[in-house]
């Protein structure tokens, strides 16, 4: 299988509640990537610790991102772009995920509080619960400026959202 041109990888990132795996699967299926959603790759004891209305700490999240890193790395070895779904609140845990291929890029779908939060009161049975939203706003770290990435408001509706990614790249 021949390599991509300008093969990369985009983490669409974001608390719980933003919209990453809406934007991310739009993005791409209009792009023609994989898109990996960062959920499905938490062990069983973090989604019973976030379920129970536990955050997860540094600890539970390292073992998780290695192999979202490692899933970019897979991607990059066969030479297929990919759109991966994952919070990547802080630096460090973008650091680990960058660790996966030469070019890993950021889309941070960011927002408002109030917004976030009705978003989350409108996901009965995910296994994340509202009341842990602050704790994830109170981790996050935005992207720094040497960092390769965009903000997107989480409060545009979709589309404009998909657009707002699509000028970015």
């Amino acid at each position: 299988m021949s390599a991509e041109p300008d093969l990369q990888h985009i983490v669409v990132m974001g608390v719980s509640g933003s919209g990453k795996s809406t934007l991310g699967a739009a993005l791409a299926g209009r792009l023609g990537w994989r898109f990996i959603e960062g959920d499905s790759f938490h062990p069983e004891a973090n989604v019973a610790k976030m379920s129970a209305g536990t955050p997860l700490d540094d600890a539970d999240r390292k073992p998780w991102l290695e192999a979202l890193a490692a899933e970019i790395a897979r991607n990059e070895a066969a030479g297929r772009s990919s759109v991966i779904g994952c919070s990547a609140l802080k630096r460090a845990y973008r650091d680990i995920l960058r660790g996966g291929a030469p070019t890993v890029r950021f889309f941070h779908v960011h927002g408002d509080r109030e917004v976030l939060a009705d978003r989350l009161s409108h996901r009965p049975g995910h296994f994340f619960p509202a009341r842990l939203l602050e704790s994830q706003l109170s981790t996050l770290e935005p992207l720094a400026p040497d960092e390769d990435g965009v903000v997107i408001d989480v409060a545009l509706p979709p589309d404009a959202q998909l657009d707002a990614a699509m000028k970015a790249l």
